[in-house]
């Protein structure tokens, strides 16, 4: 439904607006306020949160959204980050790329990455490692003083230590779980004795910096410590994924996105051994072996359905995320692991506009809404939809930016009229897509693909 062009808009604070139309104008997904311009997608978002309430309630989950570049793929993604901080989980998000993958060299830069962007609600963007930490003795200090114990008394530190040890009993059983719980033991005995050098050092171990064994050592003053690794990070993931269930956070929710790289990846073997993790990771969440962990993976059509490089190429994986006998069909369902995204309606894009002018001009001060009128903002989108291909090759991220852009030069030049801007942009078929995701491009191979939609008519647009 498209929305009133006399709805009111909540106020968004200045500089979160700020940087949400920087990233916008720039075609960037931003990492904050996303929430400010969210229009359609409720199945997609109400899927995720279910996914989210299973998580909290001790399951585990992983989805796959697909769509193409510019399709809202990056933008559902921090989304559904924003709703799992506000759910009490801890997040972290890690974007592929030639140097970060799931397995073999490039393993351990993705965990680094991820630990790297550790968030909660009170630490949305990042770091959030020490917080979560700190939570854990606030939250046993609290216990023990609802059980009587006074913090000025000599009980209160053995019965601390002793409480300590308890939890971290819990994550010895899992593979890596004694070294796991002696850094956090020894982070606690640096905390209780003011040792800044002792908690940095198991910090960096937590956050898999070290290179060696002996290095980490030598840091942390513990015997037999081995380090993460390219080969066992996904493990140290999951304890940590226990530990922080400890802590009273509801789970751990990891947002991998741009998974096209691993689709790029031209040796066989090695693309194999990424996709064989990701089989790893889907069966220990579907089948109860990851309680409390929700992996969320982002990537295009050809990542998942190329029988020769895509995810489809590994017969475990095919069989396991292809649509059903009666699945692909009219009918979509949202419960199934792939996610895919359709084409936002025309009365979707009329409300996102409408959402962009206003918060333009609430940040830069101008009536953008005198200026534009609602014939102004239909216009834009007609002469978007009616370019060539632009059925099958428009995305949000087009239309985002080339109307951030309008609303830039309509607040630069006020004398001139919206329509004489607008007037001015050159009518130019919609832009193929260069990165080969399946539509309008070359294929795998590099043959030429199907030619695009003809264009749809102005009468095929419904406001």
């Amino acid at each position: 439904m498209a929305q009133s062009r006399n709805e009111t808009v909540t106020k968004v604070p200045r500089r979160i607006l700020g940087t949400l139309l920087s990233s916008l104008s720039g075609g960037v997904v931003p990492r904050v306020g996303a929430p400010y311009i969210a229009i359609g997608r409720r199945e997609e978002i109400d899927a995720l949160a279910t996914s989210l309430d299973r998580v909290a309630d001790g399951e585990g989950a992983m989805k796959f959204i697909i769509g193409r570049y510019g399709s809202g793929k990056s933008f559902l993604i921090q989304l559904s980050r924003g709703y799992a901080l506000d759910r009490g989980f801890v997040t972290a998000d890690a974007d592929l790329s030639p140097e970060r993958k799931l397995s073999g060299a490039g393993g351990l830069a993705t965990y680094r990455e991820l630990m790297k962007n550790i968030a909660t609600k009170t630490s949305p963007d990042g770091g959030a490692l020490p917080v979560i930490l700190g939570s854990w003795f606030t939250r046993l200090g609290n216990e023990m003083t609802e059980d009587g114990f006074d913090p000025s008394s000599e009980a209160w530190s053995a019965e601390f230590t002793r409480r300590i040890t308890k939890n971290l009993r819990e994550l010895e059983a899992d593979v890596g779980g004694f070294d796991f719980a002696a850094v956090l033991r020894a982070y606690y005995e640096g905390w209780r004795d003011d040792d800044d050098e002792k908690q940095s050092a198991c910090l960096k171990w937590l956050r898999g910096e070290f290179g060696t064994r002996t290095e980490a050592r030598a840091a942390t003053g513990i015997r037999s410590l081995t380090i993460v690794t390219d080969d066992n990070w996904y493990d140290y993931l999951k304890l940590f994924t226990a530990f922080v269930r400890l802590c009273g956070y509801a789970g751990l929710c990891l947002y991998v996105d741009e998974c096209v790289n691993l689709y790029k990846i031209s040796n066989r073997i090695s693309r194999e051994n990424n996709y064989e993790k990701i089989l790893s990771m889907f069966n220990d969440t579907m089948q109860g072996r990851a309680p409390g962990l929700m992996i969320v993976f982002g990537g295009t059509p050809q990542f998942l359905e190329d029988s020769r490089r895509g995810l489809y190429s590994y017969e475990a994986l095919r069989s396991r995320l292809a649509d059903g006998r009666f699945g692909g069909g009219e009918l979509r369902s949202f419960m199934q692991p792939v996610i895919r995204l359709k084409r936002l309606s025309d009365s979707e894009l009329y409300a996102l506009v409408i959402r962009l002018t206003a918060l333009h001009g609430e940040y830069h001060k101008w009536d953008a809404a005198a200026k534009i009128t609602d014939n102004n903002m239909k216009d834009f989108l007609t002469q978007s939809m009616t370019r060539e291909g632009a059925e099958s090759m428009i995305t949000p991220r087009e239309i985002i930016r080339d109307y951030v852009t309008l609303l830039d030069l309509c607040f630069s030049n006020p004398d001139r009229t919206f329509d004489e801007i607008l007037g001015k942009v050159q009518r130019t078929a919609a832009p193929t897509d260069a990165d080969g995701d399946g539509t309008g491009s070359a294929d795998a191979d590099g043959q030429p693909a199907l030619p695009p939609k003809p264009a749809v008519t102005l009468d095929d647009i419904e406001f």
